[in-house]
């Protein structure tokens, strides 16, 4: 008979394709029964990822999987990459690595756990309990070591994430984005009551401006984005690549890979001008939040970016009751919008004793730095003050 006191066998493993790994264990813990579904975690949005190139090691993004099996199931996992740069992470740290190397040291590799080219936050030590969150945090410097890397990063971690990774070493890294909170409004001119008069009125103005001369605004979700919008929509992503950072992260296989594996979770909206789109924006759907990803136009219009981007998003958000708009990383221009300062947090091992106190200083100073950027602009958001 088996011994019933027994400690079952723990142990970490790393997997270079997320393909090896079996996608229903992993969705298991990314978004296990009763969370939030976060699409980004999600086994599909990461093999999708792999599968075009987009992450590969001759990109930079060198699949890196931390797994922890329990008598030989899946009882945790990160993902993780080891990277040769720091492109596509939305956690600027090419100072840190500047300062590193003008020290004689060796910046990269490094190794990141997070969603790559994907600035929300969620969950990246995939576990059920605190003690196997700590055993992946701690299994995320053992990767570094092994692979001589000077780092490990934890971008855009969830709360529960925090005190595993601090108790392992991790400093951690305050940023901000602007999300949009829905309040119960049944209506987009519901949640404008909650304005200003002279924010509202100008709101107001800018969504009739944005669709003067004719431009249609269309959704489409799910199957209905055929490969024409696909192909229509991979043009303006493109232009919006080359206008931003030269090229492009993402390939167009990418786009077909999740219009087939996350076709539920897919919204684009579609601006056209007598029939022919010249803008647009895709969503990702959440479990309790609308993820505004990628956006790009063939033609500049007078406020159309943000009739696509932000309004069309608080729409959708109200008509499906989510609890909120998430937009992406930086622009202060949301705040007028509606959308509120929020901070994310991100956590950083540092190899190297000196260099990992030159950090801590530096996290301070800016700790102090951003919550006072975020006190400042709750003091500008277009809402009525509290009686």
């Amino acid at each position: 008979m088996p011994d019933g006191g027994a400690k079952p066998t723990i142990a970490a493993r790393t997997f270079s394709a997320i393909r090896d790994i079996e996608a229903a264990a992993w969705n298991g813990l990314a978004n296990p029964e009763g969370a939030a579904h976060n699409p980004f975690v999600s086994h599909e949005f990461l093999k999708a990822l792999e599968d075009s190139h987009a992450v590969a090691p001759e990109t930079g993004w060198a699949p890196a999987h931390v797994v922890l099996e329990e008598d030989g199931a899946l009882a945790g996992a990160a993902p993780a990459y080891i990277k040769s740069h720091s492109f596509g992470e939305y956690v600027f740290d090419h100072h840190w690595a500047d300062a590193f190397e003008r020290a004689g040291g060796s910046y990269y590799p490094k190794v990141l756990s997070a969603a790559p080219f994907t600035p929300v936050p969620g969950p990246r030590l995939l576990a059920a309990t605190a003690a196997r969150k700590a055993a992946l945090a701690a299994a995320l410097i053992e990767l570094a070591r092994k692979a001589r890397a000077s780092s490990v990063h934890v971008n855009f971690m969830s709360d529960q994430d925090a005190s595993a990774l601090h108790g392992n070493g991790y400093m951690t890294r305050q940023g901000v984005q602007y999300h949009w909170f829905n309040r119960g409004y049944r209506s987009y001119e519901e949640f404008l009551g909650a304005l200003s008069s002279r924010k509202r009125k100008a709101l107001r103005r800018e969504r009739r401006d944005a669709v003067a001369d004719g431009i249609r605004i269309r959704r489409v979700a799910g199957r209905d984005i055929d490969e024409f919008l696909w192909d229509v929509f991979w043009a303006f992503y493109q232009d919006t690549g080359a206008r931003k950072w030269g090229r492009p992260y993402l390939t167009r296989a990418f786009f077909s890979q999740i219009a087939e594996t996350m076709a539920d979770h897919l919204l684009m909206i579609v601006a056209e001008d007598q029939g022919r789109p010249i803008a647009g924006a895709l969503n990702f759907i959440g479990g309790d939040a609308l993820y505004g990803r990628y956006w790009g136009r063939v033609e500049d219009r007078p406020f159309l970016h943000f009739e696509v981007c932000y309004h069309q998003a608080i729409d959708f958000a109200i008509e499906r009751g989510l609890s909120r708009v998430e937009a992406g990383a930086q622009g202060d221009h949301k705040i007028a919008r509606g959308y509120e300062p929020v901070a994310t947090c991100s956590a950083h091992w540092i190899a190297n004793p000196s260099f990992r106190e030159a950090i801590r200083r530096y996290l301070d100073t800016e700790k102090r730095d951003i919550d006072a950027e975020i006190a400042a602009i709750d003091d500008i958001t277009p809402y009525k003050a509290a009686d």
